[in-house]
């Protein structure tokens, strides 16, 4: 990737709203340059989307989020690729990589109720044959998603104490 595509990239994803005539300005570029730019790289599939970074904790319906840790045993006929299409398919997965460590795959999961993310992953998940374990981890709270700080703006106003 040339250097010039490469800082529109970095543009971005700094801010996805930031219009080809920002990116031209920052970057010293025509609009049309910097829409070439973007054009080919969403043609080479490098940009997939463009999406909003969300406190899903402050929405008042209480979305649930859940980290969920995936092992699964292969066998000749039966590839990543081939599991990874089913469960990518699911709306409740928003995010799904094969990972390297102590399991195979790692799970974000959405849902209204930690009951719903629970029969998901029980009734959905854990029946398919590949599967041999499953761990979930509910988010409590989120402290930066996606290279975003959710600060209350609150500041920590105890006193030290020392006897």
């Amino acid at each position: 990737m040339d250097d010039e595509r490469r800082r529109v990239l970095d543009l971005l994803c700094e801010d996805a709203r930031y219009t080809a005539e920002d990116v031209a300005r920052q970057l010293d570029l025509t609009p049309e340059d910097v829409e070439a730019h973007v054009e080919a790289l969403e043609n080479a599939g490098v940009v997939r989307g463009y999406t909003a970074v969300v406190d899903w904790a402050a929405l008042d319906d209480g979305i649930v989020e859940a980290k969920v840790e995936l092992n699964v045993e292969l066998d000749r006929e039966t590839g990543y690729e081939d599991i990874s299409r089913r469960i990518a398919k699911f709306p409740e997965v928003t995010a799904f990589q094969l990972v390297s460590g102590d399991y195979d795959f790692a799970l974000e999961v959405r849902a209204d109720t930690m009951n719903a993310v629970s029969r998901f992953v029980s009734e959905e998940i854990a029946p398919i044959p590949e599967v041999t374990q499953t761990v979930t981890h509910y988010v409590m709270e989120t402290y930066k998603d996606d290279g975003i700080e959710f600060d209350d703006g609150e500041t920590d106003d105890r006193l030290s104490y020392s006897p």
